[in-house]
């Protein structure tokens, strides 16, 4: 998951199977709530679950401010169908 999260974060948006997308969700959306807050012990406790210095000050300092005013819901799980290999239903998960 917190690779996921760090793709995520750097990226913008992923493509994933729709069960890591929806426990994606709720691993990240924590994560930008204690940013919202802008000290330096949210920074700490983002840093411990996140693993490059590049995707903590993005969430910092892009993702936090950017939703500021909304108190939940920051990503969107849109299901795109099945895999052509194993048929496991697919999912983009992105920031609204």
């Amino acid at each position: 998951m917190r690779n996921l999260a760090d793709s995520l974060i750097l990226h913008g948006s992923i493509k994933t199977t729709v069960v890591k997308a929806k426990l994606l969700r709720s691993f990240v959306e924590p994560l930008i709530s204690k940013a919202k807050a802008g000290t330096l012990a949210s920074r700490r406790n983002i840093a411990k679950v996140l693993y490059t210095d590049e995707a903590i000050n993005r969430v910092m300092n892009e993702l936090a401010p950017k939703y500021n005013g909304r108190s939940g819901g920051y990503t969107r799980v849109t299901k795109i169908g099945a895999r052509k290999n194993d048929a496991a239903e697919m999912a983009v998960i992105e920031f609204v």
